[in-house]
C-alpha cells in the first residue's frame, strides 16, 4: 500500500512543479509562442538561428580546444627541453668535481643551482636530497624559490622521480605566490647523482604558464567576439532573406484579403520569379473569373428582383379584379347551390392566400433591392405583444400566456414590422404546438429588449433548425395548416429583426418543442448587447444539466439597406 501512495504524492508534486513552471514561463515565452504558432517567418528565422548558433558553438569549441591543446603541448615540450638541457649541464658540472674534496660538496651544490638558473629559462628551482637515502651532513637542500615551488611539488611527482623509470617527469600544477595569487604552471622533475657518497638529489624546475593562459584567454575573447559578430551578421542576413522570400507570400495574402473584403479590382503584382509569377497569373485569372461571375450573378439577381417586383405589381390588378368578383359572389351565396357556395368559399380563401403571397414577395423584393424604409416611433412592446396575442387567441385551441418580465419602457422601433414578427412567431407556435400551452415572454436589460415565443409541440431536428429561416422552406410540408402561410414569414421576420440591428434566433428539439427569441438593441448607439432571455428554455437546461452558452455578447449587424423615414419620403 505504501508504493501507490508514494507514487501518487510524486505525481502530484510533479504536477504542481509543472504548473509553477508554466506560470513562471508564460509571461516570458507566451508572446513568442503565439508568434511561433502564427508566423512561418519567425519559425524559419528561429530554426536557422538555432542551427547556425549550434554550428558556430561546435566549431568554436573545436577551435578553442585545438588551440588550447596546441599551446599547452608546445609550452610543455619547451619546458621539457629546457629542463633536460639544464639537467645535462648540471650533471656535467657534478661529474667534473673531484670526489676527494668532500668539503666542497656544498659549494658544488650551490654552483649546480647557479648553473641551472643560468641554463634554464625559469628561475623557480628546487634541489633536495631524495627521501629514501641516509642523511649526509655535508649537503643540504637548496632552492631559488622554496615557498612557491616547494609547496607545489606533489608526492606523486616525487615518487615518480624516485622510481626513475624515465629521465624526467612533469606535472601540471598551480603556483600560489606570497600575495596569494594563483597562476598555472608545470613542474619538471629529474635526478642528479653526486659523487663521494653524497647520493642522489632531485631537481625540480617550475615553469610559469601565465603567458600561455593569457594567450588562451585572448583567443577565447577573440572567438567569442567573432561568434557574436557572425551570429549578428547571420541573423541580419536571415532576416533580409526571409523578408525577400516571404514578400510574395505576404503580397498574396494581402491581395486575397482585399479581394475577400470586396475590392473587386485587387490583383497580385508580378514578383519577377518564374514560380511566383505563375502563381500571380493564376490568381489574377481566378480573380478576373470571379469578378465576371459575380457581375453576372449581380445582373441576374437584379433581373430576378426586378422580375419579382414587376410581376408582383402586375398581378395586383387582376388580383384586385378577382377579389372584387369573389366579394360579389360571396354576397350572392344564398341564391347559389350548395356546391357553388363551397366553390365560392374556396375561391375567397385562395384569393386571400394569393394576396398574402404577393405582399410577402413585394416585401422580400424591397429587402433584396435595399429599398427598406423604417418608420420608427416609441413603442411599448409589452402592449404590442398583448395586442397580437389577443387577436390570435380565437384562432388557437392552445392556451397562450404572456409573461411580461420587463420591457415596459418604450423603444424606437417600426411597430408594423415588430408586430409582423411577433404575429408570425405566435402563428407558427399555434400551427406546430399540437394544442400544448404557448408562453410569450418579454424581458429587458440596460442595452437590449427581447421577446421569446415558447411552445411544447413537435419540435424540429437539428438539420431542420439550420434551414428554418430559408425562403419557401417548411419543416413538414404535409402537415395541415390552420393559419395558411407562404413559406416566407420567418425569412421576412429575420430581415425585419436585422434591419432594427437585432437578431432572431431559434432553439428546437424533436418532441421538446421550439423557442424563438427576438433581441433588439435599445437605440442605434448600442453596438454590443446581451439578450436578457436565454435561448435554451429553463426547463430543458435544468433537466439536461446544460449551461446556456447562447446568451453571450451580440454584435449589432451592419446593413447598408436601412433608410430613415425622411430618406424614404425623399
Amino acid at each position: 500500500m505504501t508504493e501507490p501512495k508514494t507514487r501518487g504524492r510524486g505525481q502530484r508534486a510533479w504536477r504542481r512543479l509543472r504548473i509553477r513552471w508554466i506560470r513562471f514561463t508564460q509571461p516570458i515565452f507566451g508572446p513568442f509562442r503565439a508568434r511561433w504558432n502564427n508566423s512561418l517567418m519567425v519559425r524559419t528565422m528561429t530554426i536557422t538561428g538555432l542551427v547556425t548558433g549550434a554550428m558556430i558553438a561546435v566549431a568554436g569549441m573545436f577551435l578553442l580546444t585545438s588551440v588550447s591543446n596546441d599551446l599547452y603541448s608546445s609550452r610543455r615540450d619547451q619546458a621539457l627541453q629546457d629542463s633536460a638541457r639544464a639537467t645535462v649541464q648540471a650533471q656535467r658540472i657534478i661529474d667534473s668535481f673531484d670526489p676527494a674534496d668532500r668539503g666542497g660538496l656544498q659549494s658544488l651544490l650551490t654552483t649546480v643551482l647557479r648553473t641551472v638558473q643560468d641554463t634554464s629559462a625559469s628561475q623557480m628551482i628546487h634541489i633536495r636530497r631524495q627521501q629514501n637515502q641516509a642523511p649526509f651532513p655535508e649537503l643540504s637542500s637548496v632552492a631559488s624559490t622554496p615557498s612557491a615551488l616547494g609547496q607545489s611539488i606533489s608526492d606523486e611527482l616525487s615518487n615518480a622521480v624516485l622510481v626513475a623509470e624515465e629521465p624526467q617527469y612533469w606535472q601540471a600544477v598551480t603556483f600560489r605566490g606570497e600575495d596569494s595569487k594563483v597562476t598555472p604552471g608545470i613542474v619538471v622533475g629529474s635526478s642528479l647523482r653526486f659523487p663521494a657518497g653524497a647520493g642522489t638529489f632531485d631537481l625540480f624546475i617550475g615553469y610559469d604558464l601565465t603567458d600561455t593562459s593569457d594567450t588562451l584567454s585572448f583567443v577565447q575573447r577573440t572567438l567569442l567576439l567573432t561568434a557574436a559578430g557572425m551570429m549578428l551578421f547571420i541573423g541580419l542576413l536571415v532576416w533580409v532573406i526571409s523578408r525577400i522570400v516571404f514578400r510574395p507570400i505576404r503580397v498574396a495574402a494581402d491581395t486575397s484579403r482585399r479581394l475577400a473584403a470586396g475590392e473587386a479590382d485587387a490583383r497580385m503584382p508580378q514578383q519577377h520569379d518564374e514560380h511566383f509569377d505563375v502563381l500571380s497569373d493564376g490568381f489574377n485569372d481566378m480573380a478576373d473569373t470571379l469578378q465576371a461571375r459575380i457581375r453576372e450573378l449581380d445582373e441576374l439577381s437584379e433581373m430576378q428582383q426586378r422580375f419579382v417586383s414587376d410581376v408582383s405589381h402586375e398581378l395586383r390588378t387582376p388580383l384586385t379584379t378577382i377579389r372584387l368578383a369573389s366579394e360579389v359572389l360571396n354576397g350572392q351565396q344564398d341564391a347559389l347551390a350548395p356546391g357553388q357556395q363551397r366553390a365560392v368559399e374556396v375561391l375567397s380563401t385562395q384569393v386571400e392566400r394569393f394576396e398574402a403571397l404577393l405582399t410577402d414577395l413585394l416585401e422580400i423584393s424591397r429587402y433584396d433591392a435595399g429599398r427598406v424604409t423604417l418608420e420608427t416611433e416609441p413603442t411599448n412592446l409589452v402592449h404590442l405583444v398583448d395586442e397580437v396575442v389577443t387577436s390570435l387567441r380565437p384562432l388557437s385551441s392552445s392556451l397562450i400566456e404572456v409573461r411580461p418580465l420587463g420591457g415596459y419602457t418604450p423603444v424606437d422601433v417600426d411597430a408594423r414590422r415588430i408586430r409582423r414578427i411577433v404575429s408570425n412567431l405566435v402563428g407558427n407556435a399555434i400551427e406546430h404546438g399540437e394544442g400544448e400551452p404557448i408562453v410569450v415572454t418579454i424581458d429587458s436589460n440596460v442595452h437590449a429588449i427581447a421577446i421569446a415565443v415558447r411552445d411544447w409541440g413537435v419540435g424540429m431536428a437539428a438539420a431542420d433548425v439550420e434551414h428554418v429561416f430559408n425562403r419557401f422552406w417548411r419543416a413538414d410540408p404535409s402537415r395541415k395548416r390552420t393559419l395558411g402561410g407562404t413559406g416566407l414569414g420567418l425569412a421576412i421576420a429575420r430581415e425585419d429583426a436585422a434591419v432594427h440591428g437585432g437578431f432572431l434566433e431559434v432553439w428546437s428539439a424533436k418532441g421538446e418543442g421550439t423557442n424563438f427569441r427576438l433581441t433588439l438593441p435599445r437605440g442605434d448607439e448600442v453596438t454590443n448587447f446581451i439578450s436578457p432571455i436565454a435561448l435554451i428554455p429553463e426547463d430543458i437546461a435544468a433537466a439536461s444539466n446544460v449551461r446556456d452558452t447562447t446568451g453571450g455578447w451580440l454584435k449589432r449587424p451592419f446593413r447598408r439597406s436601412i433608410k430613415t423615414p425622411r430618406e424614404g419620403q425623399a
